[in-house]
Order: C-alpha cells, then structure tokens, then sequence
C-alpha cells in the first residue's frame, strides 16, 4: 500500500510538471533585470550578500548622490571578484554627477519593479486591480499588510486602522466578485469566504516579550478583537501569521485564547499557521489538533516550510540554544509529509492550507487526501504571490483550489519580505532553482526525501567515525533561558517566591574560614520597595579589614604553589554550582538591585562564564612557554601570582563582575579580600558560597561588607596587599590609584591596579541606518536596566537627514515601554538603586532642562521605591554637562549633526573610551567607525551593552579604565608577574640533545 502511494505520488508529480509547459518563473528569466540579479546571485555568493544588501537599504536613499556612493562602497571594494564591467563603470560614478542622477533612477525604477513582483500594490485601492485579475483567472487571495516593525502603541493603531480599512475595503467590493468554482454568496468553492487576510501578531502589540508571556497574550488580545469582530461582520477569514520562533508559543497561546471567548468561539472562518522546518512543529499541532477536538470547532492550518531559516540558526547559535530548525533542506520536506498527513488523518477538525512551492509536496498532499478521501472543503492549496507562477499554472489547470499570500504596502517596509523571498530564492536547495534555473531532473526532485536523508545518513557515518573526539571540551558561552518555554517562566516565578521566604538574610563576615556576625550591622533593601528588606549584613571594620588581609596572607604560599588545574577546577565547580542554583540566584537580584528577569538571567549566566572562561586560560597560560632553541641553553618563561588581592565590587554587575574579578584573582594563584557593594551584599555573599561549597581552602578568598570609606581604605593602602581589582565611579577609581600608588616605605611591592571605570556611550544613526533595528537597541541600550550600566547608551548621535523620523518613532517606542516594579516581568524598567543615586540623576535632569529641550519625560505611578523618570532631551550640544557627565540612569540627550565624520567627532569628545554603537548600511562609514571610534568595545548595527565573555572582551582606556579587557585572552596576566628561568645545560663540553 506504501509504495503503491509513492507510485502514485511520483505519477502525480510527473503529471504536474507536464502542466507547467516548459515555464520558467518571471524572477529567473535572464530578460529581466531581477532574473540577471538572480543569476549572478545564485553563482556568486558574495555578490549575493552585497545585491540583498543594497537591495534592503535602497529604500532609504533619499538622494542620488546617496545612491551613486552606496553603489561604490557595494561593489567595488579592492576584495571583490565582480564583473570587471561593472566595476569600471562604477567606480568612474562620480556622486554629484547627472550620471548618478540617472544610475539612482534606473536603479528606483528596478528595485521597485522587483518589488512589484512580490507586492502587489502599495494600498489597498492601489492593489485592488491585482486581486480582481487573481480572481478573473479563477485564484483567490489572503492579504498580508506590509509595514515598518511596530514599536510603539501609536504605530499598533496605525497597524490596526489599516487591517479594519482594508476589511471595510475588501467587503465592499467582494459584493460585485462571483463566487470562485461554483460557490455561492461569499463564499469561494462553497466553504471560502472571498475576503481572506493575514496578520502578524508582533504588529498588533509592540511590547510582545515571552518572558511577560500571559500579559503579552492579553494585550495583544485587545489589539485582535476589533479585527476579528470586523471579520465576523463581513464573513472574512483571518489567519495568524507565525514569525520567528521567539514568539511562536506566544502565537499558538493567543490564537486559541482568543478563540475561546464566547464572541468568537462559533466562528467557523479563522486559523494559523504551523511551520514544518519547526523541530517541535509535530508537537505543536498535535496540540492544536486536540484543542479543536475537545472544544468541537474546526479551524484551519496553513502549512508552510517556513521563512526565517537563516537568522533562526544564527539567533540559536548565538545563544547557545538547540537549533530549533532542521538543518537539511529533506527534513523539512520529510517533516512536511509528515505534518501534512496528520492533518489530513484529522481532517474532521482541521482543514488543511497546504502552502508549497515543491511539486513532490504538492502530489503528496493531493494523492493523500484521495485515498484518506478528505472533503473537498477541508483542502486548498497556497503559494506566494509573484513566485513558482509555473507552478500557480499547474495548479490552475489541475483544477485545485487555489489561493495566493499577497502582500500589500509601501516598498520601505516592505523590502524584509522582499529580501526573505529572494533569499529563499537564491538558497542552494531552494526547490525553484533546482527546478527552473539549475536543471535537476524531474525524478530526483520527486523522490522521497526520507529516502534522500537515509543516503545522507549513510555518507555523514561514514564520515564522523573518522573523526576523533577532542579530551578537553571548549569553552562555551551559558546560554541564556529561552522564556518561551512554560517551564522556564514557572520555575523563575517559583524561585522568586522561594527567595522572599528567606528575607531577611542573614550575612555574617568570613575572615580565615571563619564567620563572623560582629556588633554592626546594616540593612540591604529591595530599591523598588524600601519597606522590603533583602539582608542584614554585617559590617567589618578596619580591624576585620586588616584580619582578613593577614589571614588571606597566611593562605598565599600554599595557595601560590597550588598547581593550575587544580585551581581551575574549584571554577569549574563553583560553575556547575552557580548552574544548579541559577534561577535563586538570579530572583535574588530581582529584589536587592532591581534588575528584571532577563537582566538578572544575563548576570547569572555572565558569572559562570567567567568561571569557566578564566578556568580554561589559567590552564593554558599556566604551562611554562619554552623561550628560544639554541643548544646548551634551556629557558623557561612562566607566570606566578602577585599576592593578596583586594577585589572592591559594584552593585550593577553584582554577581558577575564579582565573579569575575574574584575567580580572575583566584585561578592565577593570589588571595582574596573580597568587598562586595554596600547595595548588593546578600548577592556578593551568595557569590563566596558558591566557592565555599566549591570547598575552597579557608582564608584563600575573605568577605568583608562594609563601608568603602572604612574597609575600602584599609584594602588600598595596606602594604601587605598587592593587587586591586575595583569597577565603580571614576573619582573613587582614580582616589584609589592615587592612594594605591602613595607606596609605603615597609611596602614589598608596588601595587598593580587594574579598574574599569564606566563612561559617556554614545550611539550613532546614520543616514542609511535601518531605524527599525536602531530605535528598539537604542531603547534597550539606553533604558535596560535603569541606565544603570557602565556601557549604557546616554548619548544618541543623529544625522540630520534622518533626525526628525528617527525621534518621532523613537518617542513613541519610549512612551509605550512598560514601567514598574521588576518583581513583574512585563516592566522593563523599575527602580534605581537607591536615595543616592536618585538625587544625583534628578539633579542632571534639572541641569537637562536648562541646557536643552525635554522630548519625553515619563514618571512612576510607584512611591515606596527609589523611582526617577525616564528622560530624553533634546537640543543638546557637544559641551553641554549632560554630554559630557556620566549620569548612570534613564537620562538620554540627543544630538544632531551633519555629517558622520561630525557623528564622529562628537562621540570621541568626552573624556571616557568605553563602548559605542554605529548604525549604518554604508561600508565606508563602517570601516571609518571601525577606525575611528575610539572606544574599547564599539558595536556595528546593534547596541552598546550587553558584552559577552570570550567573544566580547570587554573594557575601555582614557578615563574608563586602566587594565586588559575582562572576558579576553589578556585578563588574567593582570594579576601575574612573569618569570623567567634560564639553566645552561652545557658540562664540561657536553650538552644534551634538543628536543
């Protein structure tokens, strides 16, 4: 029976292609200029890369010297092996010139008719010919509205007047459509409503955010209402797009809530859509199959492969997730088969949208539903507008109910899907160029794809056993938690639960192994509300200072000669530690710093980082590095420790870069006085039990909360220390150095400092810039966590073509961020850390209004906490004090400028050198920003925070800092002094041999 269905299938898919006459798709015929695009695409990648490119940033090219210089930097760079042709007649382009002119016209008149393929028509009235000739060749459609990502609730209800217009529009005309293949009324076929659209739920709420999973639900719940009560009204059909995997529960969760509100609960004409590139796609419909079951109503599941593979790899790797897609083009189409049949098999409760470009795919739907002998209502087919038309023309003639996904809009917004159809396009098993352009027969594009996968299975096997298994794993990143997943979200809200139930804690002093409570104590408080107490800490003076240098003193020499990898592994176990406890540990700064759920996240996973990170490199510097061959001679270069090292933490970071410089200090052999921040100390605290459970040898790492004035005196100048580690302010940083440099005549050493000390980020946006990304990195970069990180964004640089745009969406996004407490994860932004740090922000504020002009000013509706507004300014110059002060909050001052050589300038002219970003399209200006921008960490086309160890070494010079880059291969040479051992071998004329 099996093979007698894949016999037919394969008869099916022969006959399907008989249908297509020999056509080939409009976007692979070389007469056109999107077929020649395509063809040079497909045979040379980088041109691919540099055409999509250009292709995305076109639409924001507003004059045509921008064009002609866009061109240049895209295409003739000395690396590139393009069309010597080309090339030429570019680079002969000046940008002023009417040539460029005319270049930059023909240019527009292309791109736009590319689009033109993909977009039927900039607006509703405008595409309404294009759906009407559809309709006159006997296909129906489903709308797609194209537009900007939604980043702010004023561009929701732009997003949600469009969809309720277009359905007003769509209605009124469908009254003069006959009804496609013998349906009556409106609906096509008998069971279609005429009028059909999708949309995607990110557009309707702008904050969607898994981590505030059921809130994002329910409000974008009150965006989809009225859309779905005018459906009801004209009889239309809705379907909810999926997009990337990131709001995919999110998707599932809101389009059976919404269907179970008694409103719509009876309405017969709505669905989604399932993925089969989705590894969990199998799962996911299952549930959704069983939900129609139990409530006794169908809907309908579009199909489809799926269109985000590229960034939906990248995103996982770069998070060290599971790659949540199949890697291979046969797993998908297997899964399709798969996921097809399912739907079929279950067609009492689910019609199937059956949406493919793959004939195999095709034939295998349609031989399916024949012998499973599903209604004819229960199965339509769907392809992409202005694609595989020899396909739409098969379909068509075979009879089949079929229906196009139309996107309408302007070319802006609408070059994304533009770029994703080429890309799908262009991929080297996208079924349409093995079809049309690259001429694989017709029988190796009919065969099973299990059957293709089991002859790949084969070949890897015999590949990898060949391959032997490395004995030390590298090093790799802790990845974040994915908040999509249920379990995730219930465990973190558990774990905040868990650790109130603790408060207050009780934190005693441990000098030499042992704890002390002591006679002072003072109080840690949750900063978004001072009434809840997070600890009572006991506080150590200059005489426990002291006892804790002498004991971690006593502790130094059997530490020091403690071997390498032995010291390694106590990180290793702290990590495996740290991983055990991660969401407690993360909960507990929710309450004592204020950080949200994922900051707190970051933090966590940043701590067992460095563990692990600074593990690996102590191992590998720790081998003694053979210097010179020559015979007779034996010289050894290696590193020892310093000594007793004073790590004075901050609260930001108050688990991570204690972690950090602590087990820095540790792993390369020195002990540790270690003083956490007076507003973290229960977290600090938590951070030395993690290396006590880790059974750590007493007096090599001591705790001493207390007053800086006090305890961080006593560490600075005490003679017996050797080393300090110290993140905070630049005035505390630099009264350190001062006084970590005023070397005592009884001193054995002089003092090696190494600090980071914040800075004055800034932000550029350039003309060409992609302001969907840039306003949504500049919002996190400038407001996460409060401001309060020494990478934040304070300064956002703005070209002036751009400007006026740029601030109208960035105002909007700002006005729609959430507030509030953080203990509730839909907030993106609470409290700062306390009575000090308030005034000083409300203190630059007031100083903002007198040196520039409030563009937005939003306050908390909360007063038991230390909340300040989230400000933006504008008007402000490059002298002005709140360009040039670190302020360490909510607090961002705009600046225009002409010209990115002047955004340059501008940047460079603080005193501090820590992060910046740059968002450009323009090779040129990138490469100048690479150059140029003097910072320590500078971010092309993403924010300036959130540095990653081992992959983002971070650290700054002028004014932010002195030292190497924590999380880089440089760090821990910072608390080494290197050696040199040098034995001459030669005796009495004899030498022995070399190795």
């Amino acid at each position: 029976m099996k093979n007698d269905l894949e016999r037919r299938i394969r008869q099916t898919g022969s006959w399907l292609y008989q249908l297509i006459e020999d056509e080939t798709p409009s976007i692979f015929r070389k007469d056109y200029w999107t077929g020649k695009v395509i063809d040079w695409s497909m045979h040379n990648e980088a041109f691919k890369v540099e055409m999509f490119r250009f292709i995305d940033v076109f639409p924001y090219l507003i004059r045509p010297e921008s064009v002609a210089k866009h061109l240049q930097e895209y295409f003739c760079r000395p690396d590139q092996c393009f069309p010597a042709a080309l090339q030429w007649g570019l680079r002969q382009l000046s940008p002023t010139s009417f040539a460029a002119k005319m270049v930059a016209k023909s240019m527009a008149k292309n791109i736009e008719s590319m689009g033109a393929q993909f977009i039927a028509g900039a607006t509703p009235q405008e595409a309404l010919g294009t759906l009407e000739g559809l309709r006159a060749q006997g296909m129906a459609f489903t709308v797609d509205l194209l537009g900007e990502a939604v980043v702010s609730r004023a561009e929701e209800e732009v997003y949600l007047s469009r969809y309720l217009e277009l359905l007003d529009f769509l209605g009124h005309a469908s009254s003069r459509w006959t009804p496609l293949g013998g349906g009556s009324g409106s609906l096509d076929w008998g069971f279609a409503p005429k009028v059909n659209i999708s949309l995607k739920p990110s557009a309707l709420y702008s904050q969607m955010n898994p981590v505030a999973f059921d809130y994002g639900v329910e409000r974008a719940k009150e965006r989809l209402r009225p859309i779905f009560r005018k459906a009801m009204q004209w009889g239309a059909f809705v379907c909810l797009d999926m997009e990337h995997t990131a709001l995919k529960n999110m998707t599932l969760a809101l389009y059976r809530s919404l269907m179970e509100e008694p409103e719509f609960r009876d309405y017969p004409h709505t669905g989604l859509v399932i993925q089969a590139y989705l590894r969990d796609s199998e799962e996911d419909l299952g549930s959704i199959i069983e939900w129609a079951r139990k409530r006794g109503r169908r809907c309908t599941v579009r199909l489809v492969k799926g269109a985000y593979w590229d960034a939906e790899v990248v995103w996982a790797r770069q998070n060290q997730w599971p790659i949540p897609v199949f890697t291979c083009k046969p797993e998908t189409d297997a899964q399709f088969e798969k996921l097809a049949r399912i739907l079929l098999e279950n067609h009492d409760v689910v019609s199937c949208a059956c949406a493919s470009h793959n004939i195999r795919s095709l034939a295998y739907v349609l031989e399916l539903s024949k012998e499973l002998k599903v209604p004819s209502d229960r199965l339509e087919y769907q392809i992409l507008y202005g694609m595989a038309e020899p396909v739409r023309s098969a379909l068509k003639k075979a009879g089949l109910p079929l229906r196009l996904y139309t996107p309408i809009g302007e070319i802006i917004p609408g070059m994304a899907y533009l770029v994703r159809r080429l890309l799908e396009n262009t991929s080297n098993e996208s079924f349409l160029r093995l079809s049309f352009s690259e001429g694989v027969s017709r029988e190796d594009l009919l065969r099973n794809p299990l059957d293709v996968l089991a002859e790949r299975s084969q070949e890897a096997t015999a590949t990898d056993s060949s391959i032997a298994k490395e004995a030390v794993a590298p090093f790799a990143n802790e990845p974040p938690w994915d908040w999509t997943q249920a379990r995730v979200r219930r465990d973190f809200q558990q774990a905040l639960a868990k650790v109130r139930k603790s408060f207050p804690v009780k934190v005693p002093l441990v000098v030499g192994g042992v704890k002390i409570t002591g006679d002072s104590v003072f109080s840690s408080t949750n900063p978004n509300d001072t009434r809840e107490v997070v600890g009572l800490v006991a506080s150590a003076g200059r005489r426990e200072a002291q006892e804790a240098i002498r004991a971690a003193k006593e502790a130094f020499e059997s530490w020091r000669n403690t071997t390498s990898h032995e010291r390694a592994a106590y990180l290793f176990k702290a990590a495996q530690i740290a991983r055990s406890h991660r969401f407690e540990l993360a909960a507990l700064q929710v309450f004592e710093v204020g950080k949200s759920w994922k900051e707190a996240d970051a933090d966590v996973c940043e701590a067992i980082d460095f563990l692990e990170y600074y593990g690996r490199e102590m191992i590998r510097l720790g081998t003694p590095r053979r210097m010179g061959h020559v015979p007779g001679e034996i010289s050894h270069l290696f590193y020892e420790p310093r000594g007793v090292t004073a790590v004075i933490a901050p609260w930001n970071f108050p688990l991570a870069i204690s972690t950090g410089m602590t087990s820095a200090a540790l792993v390369t052999g020195n002990t540790v006085v270690y003083k956490p921040a007076s507003q973290s100390p229960v977290t600090g605290w938590r951070m030395v039990r993690l290396f006590e459970e880790a059974g750590l040898p007493s007096g090599v790492l001591n705790f001493v909360p207390g007053p800086g004035s006090v305890v961080g005196e006593v560490l600075v100048t005490h003679p017996d220390v050797a080393a300090i580690a110290f993140t905070g302010s630049r005035d505390v940083g630099l009264n350190i150095l001062r006084k970590a440099h005023d070397t005592s005549p009884s001193a054995q050493m002089i003092k090696n400092v190494v600090a980071e000390l914040g800075g004055k980020n800034a932000i550029i946006v350039d003309a060409d810039a992609d302001l969907d990304e840039a306003v949504v990195h500049v919002l996190h970069s400038a407001f996460g966590y409060q401001g309060q990180k020494c990478s934040a964004c304070s300064r956002l640089i703005v070209l002036e073509e751009n400007y006026d745009k740029l601030l109208a969406r960035l105002k909007a996004a700002a006005e729609s961020l959430e507030l509030g407490p953080v203990e509730d994860p839909k907030n993106m932004m609470g409290a700062v850390i306390d009575a000090g740090a308030k005034a000083k922000i409300l203190e630059y504020i007031e100083i903002g209004r007198s040196e520039g002009k409030v563009l937005l000013e939003r306050h908390f509706g909360h007063a038991n906490g230390h909340y300040v507004p989230l400000v933006i300014f504008t008007d402000i110059q490059p002298h002005h004090r709140l360009a040039q002060e670190e302020i360490f909050g909510p607090v961002l001052s705009i600046l225009k400028v002409s010209s990115f050589d002047e955004a340059l300038d501008v940047a460079n002219g603080t005193p501090y050198a820590l992060t910046g970003a740059v968002f450009s399209r323009s090779p040129e200006n990138i490469d100048k920003a690479k150059k140029t921008f003097r910072v320590g960490n500078l971010y092309i086309n993403r924010g300036c925070t959130g540095a990653i160890v081992g992959r983002h070494p971070f650290g700054g010079f002028k004014m932010s800092g002195i030292g190497s880059k924590a999380g880089g291969p440089d760090y821990l040479l910072q608390f080494m002094v290197p050696r040199n051992v040098v034995e001459n071998t030669l005796r009495r004329g004899f030498a022995p041999k070399e190795e």
